[in-house]
């Protein structure tokens, strides 16, 4: 994301925080962009929801929460409902760029990511949201055996600046106040990662080659 021009740029997660983890160093290292972030879970959850819009206000950013299903159970969501879930949500323009979750989400496993990007691909492909460009984050926990890393190989990768990574902890751990001993606070990736998609059937062709990919760097 090197381009000196402003861009329009929509986030799509399930949880607030998720754009944090997984994309908070970019939002920061990028402040001309017009940010809009869409959290479709915990609207009514009256601390979550303000941490949230918190951290909208330290990002510069416009955004909306939704308030799907999101009990322990995770039973999964109804794909139609869901689709027209996010067009509800997602204002009516054309953006620049999306940004959601990966197919495999970001660590083993949470069936929202997943059903995330399932319906923002969908709705991308079918023309029904509109953008030039579609990345979804790319991290892996090696199933399990470590925290989330961002996948040095994805087609767009960077390591953090110091005081950007410090300024993006300072949002999990102070904004949304979790402990510095918490999965989230030892979490925070000090690297961000993205597939990208230029076209909607890349989407479709990608799968085996992230598949091969992640199967190399667990391997290694």
């Amino acid at each position: 994301m090197n381009s000196k021009k402003s861009k329009s740029i929509a986030i799509i997660v399930a949880h607030p925080d998720d754009e944090t983890l997984w994309a908070g160093g970019t939002i920061l290292s990028h402040p001309s962009n017009k940010w809009f972030i869409i959290c479709l879970c915990r609207a009514s959850d009256p601390d979550r929801s303000v941490r949230f819009h918190e951290a909208l206000k330290l990002y510069h950013a416009e955004g909306v929460m939704g308030d799907l299903d999101d009990g322990p159970t995770q039973e999964p969501l109804n794909e139609k409902e869901l689709e027209d879930y996010i067009i509800r949500l997602l204002p009516a323009s054309r953006f620049d760029l999306i940004i959601t979750h990966d197919a495999k989400g970001e660590y083993t496993r949470h069936l929202r990511h997943e059903e995330v990007n399932k319906a923002v691909t969908s709705l991308w492909q079918t023309g029904k949201i509109q953008a030039t460009e579609l990345w979804t984050f790319a991290y892996e926990d090696g199933n399990k055996t470590y925290f989330p890393r961002a996948i040095d190989t994805a087609p767009e990768f960077e390591k953090l600046p110091e005081h950007i990574w410090q300024n993006k902890y300072k949002i999990i751990t102070e904004t949304y106040g979790f402990n510095k001993v918490s999965w989230e606070a030892e979490t925070t990736p000090l690297a961000e990662a993205f597939w990208q998609f230029k076209e909607p059937e890349a989407t479709i062709k990608s799968k085996h080659e992230k598949r091969k990919r992640i199967e190399h760097i667990q391997g290694s």
